[in-house]
């Protein structure tokens, strides 16, 4: 009896491991909540689609710059790399610049640009359209004839956690670049996750606007806040059935050992009172 009691007990203490296993892991789940959170972003004009056109130019950014009159270069003579220190880097994949790229310069800390032939341009404050018309109209009063420049922040970015195909940062290379863009140039959503819950998380980090969308909804498709802005953080849920089967899997691999340690004991138990 008191044979039977132990195995009775040892089977119940593998029990209470595997329940708490399955607790464990259902809080490591990014972003989730226990109890439902009111979407934070009502009200909020700073999270309605404007994508990255009212972006303020900010110091360390990296622009890319040229002039479409002349698609290699943004004046004829052939451009020298310009260090940090001087204002800027030139950061071509193979640390130069293919024909029709434009150079890469840096804003400096005290919010200017170094560009060839004219020097420090104050850019930090400005939005992309701002900056490319100022410094189109400085090359065209010193320099070029009827310059056309054209100006990108290539720095700017999102971030994809969760269930996605491809996870990490992407960047934003126009001004109004969706929600479904970027998760279709991430590989689409895993069929482990949950399309009702995708999560954009922005602004400041200490109190962050976080705005839920169920892609489900066809109408998601026109809410003008899926369309992201720098540094945003896009988080994709597992969905019901995932969760579950992580919930099982720990359930087995956590009573397996005791499992074959009741079963060991059986077969000893038997072959000792035969």
């Amino acid at each position: 009896m008191r044979f039977y009691t132990a195995l009775i007990i040892i089977f119940l203490f593998y029990c209470s491991l595997a329940l708490n296993s399955c607790s464990f892991k259902q809080q490591q789940v990014l972003f989730e909540h226990q109890a439902p959170v009111a979407d934070s972003s009502h009200g909020n004009q700073a999270n309605v689609g404007s994508g990255t056109s009212d972006y303020h130019i900010k110091s360390q950014d990296i622009l890319q710059i040229r002039n479409l009159q002349n698609a290699k270069y943004i004046v004829d003579e052939t451009p020298t790399a310009i260090s940090p220190a001087a204002g800027g880097s030139n950061l071509g994949s193979s640390g130069g610049t293919s024909a029709g790229e434009g150079q890469t310069y840096q804003v400096e800390d005290n919010g200017t640009v170094a560009l060839p032939l004219i020097g420090h341009v104050l850019v930090s404050g400005l939005t992309r359209a701002e900056a490319q018309k100022k410094i189109e109209g400085i090359y065209s009063k010193d320099v070029l004839v009827n310059p056309i420049i054209e100006l990108k922040i290539v720095n700017l970015k999102v971030t994809i956690l969760g269930e996605i195909k491809t996870q990490g940062n992407f960047a934003l290379v126009k001004d109004k670049t969706s929600l479904i863009e970027m998760i279709g140039a991430a590989g689409g959503l895993t069929d482990r996750a949950d399309e009702k819950t995708i999560k954009i998380i922005r602004g400041d980090p200490k109190n962050p606007v976080i705005t839920q969308f169920d892609l489900s909804n066809v109408k998601t498709l026109a809410d003008p806040r899926i369309i992201l802005q720098n540094d945003d953080i896009v988080y994709i849920a597992q969905n019901k059935r995932a969760i579950k089967n992580d919930q099982l899997q720990n359930v087995t691999t956590t009573l397996q050992p005791g499992l074959i340690i009741l079963n060991t004991a059986l077969i000893i138990y038997t072959l000792i009172h035969r």
